[in-house]
């Protein structure tokens, strides 16, 4: 087996530039990066991960905790960070919290236990204190579509109040006063947000909804369903319908077409983080874009700038939704 000692000496550089190379320091001249790298490949020799580890104290992989690990939204986002840090040359370890705290806190002491670099966090149920006490044990943290006071720096975020308000404010702007909504679970604090940016659209035209036009899901598309079975069962008539996101939304329109209504004929019905199957709905679904695949990759360029110092690429803290306008909204005469 090659060594490290035979690489450098078939080379002709030094013991130190063959571990520059190795750990991608970009302190070293592309003609000895490149002999190096002829040297390793002629030699088959094979870094030892776990000695490299520890001579430098950099494993070169980042943990990441996601809610679930099905779905395009969390895909996406997972598919950002890793880009971006394979990019880099580092790897990445996933887990999943499951919206759960005693699963959220045992996911990230595992990921600690692989001697992570830093942890990127989609957390929902661990308490901000948690991850104020965890960012200072001494494992960077980066946490996405949460604002943590005291941890700002290190939050990516999406500004939800805004993009709920935009949601019903577009319905409203079209005609619509009979607007239900359908939310996520009211203990996340997305979902709460999402919600105070609707109720102020509703204020700001005036609007009162009765509270039987709202319903609280859970995020999947059969909650949608279910959602609208109970908006059909009440006698207050509705003309759209706002849900806090895309799968919600498809359940909504089908559980519509299955009640013979038309959309957007008879309903419109409106989503949220315009995932790749909002595009492909019949009609397509008119949403309001949350870009997690481009946050995904912040967080990813967060960490490379604060612990590997390889990017000079600004870090964008706060994403503004915008609305995707498609075919599932109409306006009325």
């Amino acid at each position: 087996m090659a060594t490290i000692y035979q690489v450098s000496e078939l080379a002709g550089v030094s013991l130190a530039t063959v571990s520059r190379v190795m750990n991608g320091n970009t302190r070293v001249s592309e003609a000895k990066r490149t002999k190096v790298l002829e040297a390793m490949k002629e030699l088959n020799y094979r870094p030892n991960s776990i000695a490299q580890s520890l001579a430098s104290n950099c494993t070169n992989s980042v943990g990441l905790l996601v809610s679930e690990l099905y779905g395009p939204f969390f895909g996406e986002m997972m598919s950002g960070v890793e880009g971006e840090l394979r990019a880099a040359g580092k790897h990445v370890i996933v887990a999943a919290g499951h919206s759960d705290e005693a699963s959220e806190k045992d996911a990230i002491e595992f990921l600690i236990s692989r001697k992570c670099d830093a942890l990127i966090l989609h957390v929902d149920a661990v308490s901000d204190q948690y991850l104020l006490e965890l960012n200072q044990s001494g494992t960077p943290v980066v946490v996405i579509n949460r604002s943590i006071p005291g941890l700002m720096e290190n939050c990516i975020c999406l500004n939800n109040q805004l993009g709920g308000y935009l949601a019903t404010k577009t319905l409203l702007e079209m005609g619509h006063r009979k607007v239900a909504y359908v939310s996520g679970p009211m203990w996340k604090t997305d979902v709460r947000d999402r919600v105070a940016g609707h109720r102020r659209a509703l204020q700001e035209f005036d609007c009162v909804v009765p509270d039987s036009l709202f319903i609280e899901g859970d995020f999947h598309e059969e909650g949608g369903v279910k959602a609208m079975l109970q908006l059909l069962q009440q006698p207050e008539p509705f003309t759209a319908v706002v849900c806090a996101n895309d799968e919600m939304a498809c359940g909504v329109m089908n559980c519509a077409r299955d009640n013979n209504l038309d959309v957007p004929g008879d309903l419109s019905v409106m989503g949220f983080d315009n995932v790749i199957m909002s595009r492909y709905t019949f009609p397509h679904l008119t949403t309001i874009d949350f870009p997690s695949g481009e946050m995904g990759r912040m967080a990813a360029n967060w960490v490379r700038q604060h612990i590997y110092q390889d990017s000079k690429k600004p870090v964008q803290n706060l994403f503004e939704p915008t609305v995707v306008m498609r075919d599932s909204v109409r306006g009325l005469a």
